[in-house]
């Protein structure tokens, strides 16, 4: 029997392996922020259709939970297969459509899915758990992990579908149903991309789709155990108190505003190359992106020299062609973007390049990566997340000074630094005030090690033994070999009494 195609216009869900178009909801248009084109529709799911998903997800979790670990980690690496061998292009296609990344990178987001699979998969068959030294004699005593049942994961529009893999394949090998409810900007590409969960049991693996309605309806939800979120921090710590006031374990990632320095003996052809792509890539929609640069005053006019040469070299244009910098992903994100940089100027900073709308894309949201120069730290593209392909540019005079000037912010994701000075790069990962902190590198993660921020960036960490845990609850076990009577057990004897009395 052939595969049902996926229709973007039908406003579906996916529960049960199959996507299903619910009766009477309320649909929003998807627009193409390159072109402004009605590319699909999407539908607001309430609670009322949410109950049966859930219903679906708790019956197929009690089976999921009861498989030994190697026979989970063999489904979780046939998903893997799946994904590495039936092609991305109709996915990464309508992630370029409906949020206008260029479609190289949605390509190149997609590759990198798989192995998180297969590392959550056999890092659940690693450790399960703790054996103790016994405080009774020949008891056996010991930790054990079991899942939390079912999670639901509020997604990003920027990185849908890895970002959604750094929690949902944990969760998966920790023994639970999954609910995702992708931004509505993604939702598309998400729902399309659930047809490899067919591999895995029905009603394992569900996506809802909607607003901020769909996602407290999740949240709320009795049947829910735990909840990952990926966005702002104004919304993560709304999400973080509401998961608070219900006693539900959380993971949320809240965005950050992250620095960069540039010291004297960085090789600047190098310190610019990584700074055009970590302030720009994705035009600058990335929780670490590069939103803070600090540069030696002894380096700072060649850096932006080279910077800006580098940047004015960037193509832009739609997704689907040859281009480094698309749209961003809707007019609120850029009129935030302008406002940004027109304050900026206000106050006094110096646009280098870019700095307006391409004069050849006056439709569809796009922006010029742009350059500032003479930003001080009272201006509010260096206080905001301004998530834009914006570098505004501080001339410092020493690591001490860079080192303050970046920990001046609420926010605490990432941090990176460029130096051949070990003294420089050692005293930057100890002092900086950042979950993450890169040297002489930049945007990079890995599987094994943990993803998340301090301060508002967020709480709990995804990837890495960490994120596993997030969604694992522990039990402690002692057993006695066999059942006799303890010294200390009600009613005391006199012996015991004397014993305390003569302390």
């Amino acid at each position: 029997m052939a595969e049902a195609r996926f229709d973007p216009f039908a406003g579906a869900i996916f529960v049960d392996h199959e996507w299903r178009v619910p009766p009477a909801l309320r649909r929003k248009p998807v627009i193409d922020p390159a072109n402004l084109e009605h590319v699909g529709e999407i539908a607001q799911t309430d609670e009322e259709t949410l109950a049966p998903v859930l219903a679906k997800a708790v019956a197929a979790q009690r089976d999921w939970a009861s498989l030994d670990a190697k026979s989970r980690a063999g489904l979780l690496h046939r998903l893997a297969d799946s994904i590495e061998s039936q092609g991305h292009r109709e996915t990464a296609t309508l992630m370029v459509r409906e949020m206008g990344k260029p479609y190289a990178e949605a390509v190149g987001e997609l590759m990198n899915v798989a192995p998180i699979f297969r590392y959550f998969a056999e890092l659940a068959r690693d450790e399960g758990g703790q054996v103790a030294g016994p405080t009774s004699p020949g008891g056996l005593q010991w930790m054990r992990w079991h899942p939390v049942g079912v999670s639901a994961h509020i997604l990003p529009f920027n990185f849908p579908i890895v970002l959604m893999a750094f929690t949902v394949a944990a969760s998966l090998a920790a023994g639970n149903a999954v609910i995702v409810k992708p931004a509505e900007a993604t939702s598309l590409c998400t729902l399309h991309f659930m047809r490899h969960f067919r591999l895995l049991p029905a009603g394992l693996v569900a996506c809802v789709t909607g607003g901020p309605e769909t996602a407290q309806g999740l949240i709320k939800a009795p049947a829910v155990g735990a909840v990952a979120f990926t966005g702002s921090a104004e919304v993560g710590r709304k999400v973080a108190g509401l998961c608070g006031e219900l006693m539900k374990p959380c993971v949320i990632e809240g965005g950050g505003s992250d620095p960069m320095i540039v010291m004297d003996s960085a090789p600047v052809d190098v310190a610019a190359a990584a700074a055009v792509t970590a302030a720009f890539h994705l035009s600058g929609q990335i929780c670490t992106a590069a939103e803070r640069l600090y540069v030696h005053e002894a380096v700072h006019d060649e850096f932006v020299a080279a910077m800006a040469t580098r940047t004015r070299a960037l193509r832009v244009g739609p997704g689907m062609g040859r281009v480094e910098i698309g749209p961003l992903v809707s007019e609120a994100a850029r009129d935030k973007v302008m406002a940004l940089v027109d304050d900026a100027v206000a106050k006094g900073a110096t646009i280098v390049c870019g700095g307006r709308v391409p004069p050849q894309f006056n439709k569809g949201w796009f922006y010029e990566p742009t350059i500032l120069t003479g930003c001080r730290p009272e201006m509010a593209i260096l206080q905001q997340e301004t998530f834009g392909p914006v570098a505004p540019i501080c001339k410092v005079t020493s690591l001490e000074e860079a080192i303050a000037l970046a920990n001046r912010t609420r926010y605490g994701l990432g941090a990176s630094i460029y130096t051949t000075r070990l003294e420089e790069a050692m005293a930057a990962t100890e002092r900086l005030e950042a979950g993450m902190v890169w040297v002489n590198n930049v945007l990079g993660d890995n599987e094994a090690l943990p993803f998340g921020g301090w301060k508002a960036s967020g709480l709990g960490r995804s990837l890495s033994r960490i994120g596993l845990n997030s969604f694992r609850r522990a039990k402690m076990v002692m057993l006695d070999p066999k059942p006799e009577l303890q010294g200390w057990w009600y009613p005391y004897t006199d012996a015991f009494f004397a014993e305390r009395e003569a302390l």
